[in-house]
């Protein structure tokens, strides 16, 4: 049963916005501590009431340690006001954590950065690989809409713009979520999909290391330009090259080429921060006891991996093929080209021949001694 406005006690505000206002607040019956937003939907416009619907329906359906709970929702019809009860995260998000560091000149160690990269991943994949087929893309992944609980743990929040693809080759085509951590295929209007969110991934990985986007300018052309180019600056050499790389494959303009959730859990550099969070997860759940999910992902790994080895085997063998046959008409075509060199040489030959005997002169004819016959005796 829903609950009432009337359950809760405000204790401060958080935040507004032109959605509404962000409220911490004490649950009267046992005292637990969240927050609401406060959305009044009595001017909203049609699409802006499915946005709201939408991103209620994705809370509650979404449950995964690394995203913001749902608790419950109120809509109090007497104000036009709808309440959207979630987890209280009582470490901030990630944009105020960058700041801080940039103004104290503070870099973050490695790996907390691979530990938020791993569980906002896993996050990803609860949202890209849903059990009804579906696939929710974020759109709007920030360090603003990542908050942090007091054990310093990620939480992806703020669904808002997010949007369901109910087939793996399903676009969206809207044209939303913040400049600086937009995909190339988002600023250039063209169709996009959950590759998107590994390219906003990558952007803010960077921000953690560099603790400044990857692509900044002063006006919105001018970043736009950046971001179709894709090109930026290596993240700081405290930070190793193989994350540098990883970001490197996170951010290229063409989507494609982008690693999707499965490849980068299952990355080398971070095995073993997702072999530990995974197993933190299942204990958090308390669904079965917890076995190590790496095991899982090496047999789904090696078959994908000899199912590409053969697929590389077959097409090197083509290649092969397809070399030994331009090979052998290389050759045919050698032979065809010294015959015919051949010819040539002997016609013009000929022809030189002819035109000597030609230009000779042509000797006159002597004239045969008479023969006299004398007759004998």
């Amino acid at each position: 049963m829903p609950g009432r406005p009337d359950d809760y006690e405000v204790l401060l505000t958080i935040g507004a916005g032109s959605y509404g206002k962000c409220r911490k607040v004490r649950r009267k019956a046992d005292g637990k501590i969240l927050v609401w937003k406060e959305l009044d939907y009595g001017a909203m416009t049609e699409s802006e009431k499915q946005m709201l619907v939408s991103e209620v329906n994705l809370l509650r359906e979404l449950r995964h340690p690394n995203i913001v709970r749902y608790y419950d929702r109120i809509i109090d019809r007497s104000s036009t006001t709808l309440y959207i009860v979630m987890e209280y995260c009582d470490g901030g998000d990630l944009a105020s954590l960058i700041a801080k560091c940039a103004k104290e000149r503070h870099f973050l160690d490695e790996s907390f950065v691979l530990r938020v990269l791993t569980q906002l991943t896993l996050a990803l994949k609860e949202c890209h690989r849903r059990s009804d087929g579906g696939v929710t893309v974020h759109r709007d992944l920030k360090p603003a809409n990542v908050f942090l609980d007091s054990k310093q743990n990620v939480k992806l929040g703020d669904f808002g713009l997010a949007r369901i693809l109910h087939h793996d080759t399903s676009f969206a085509t809207t044209f939303v979520g913040t400049p600086y951590y937009m995909s190339p295929e988002q600023m250039n209007y063209m169709s996009y999909n959950e590759k998107s969110d590994i390219w906003s991934l990558g952007c803010l990985v960077y921000e953690l290391c560099a603790l400044s986007p990857p692509f900044t300018a002063y006006n919105q052309k001018e970043l736009a330009e950046k971001i179709r180019e894709g090109r930026f600056r290596r993240i700081p050499y405290r930070y190793s090259d193989e994350l540098n790389d990883l970001l490197k494959e996170m951010l290229n303009v063409k989507d494609y080429c982008r690693p999707s959730v499965e490849d980068i859990l299952q990355h080398p550099l971070i095995e073993d921060v997702v072999t530990e969070e995974q197993k933190q997860n299942f204990e958090r759940r308390g669904l079965r006891p917890w076995v190590p999910e790496r095991l899982q992902f090496s047999d789904v790994a090696v078959h994908e991996l000899k199912r590409k080895e053969q697929q590389l085997q077959e097409r090197e063998q083509a290649i092969k093929e397809r070399e030994h046959r331009l090979e052998q008409r290389e050759r045919e075509l050698c032979v065809r080209e010294r015959l015919a060199e051949d010819k040539l040489a002997r016609a013009e030959n000929l022809m030189k021949r002819c035109s000597f005997q030609k230009q000779q002169p042509q000797p006159k004819p002597q004239p045969q001694p008479e023969v006299t016959c004398v007759e004998g005796p």
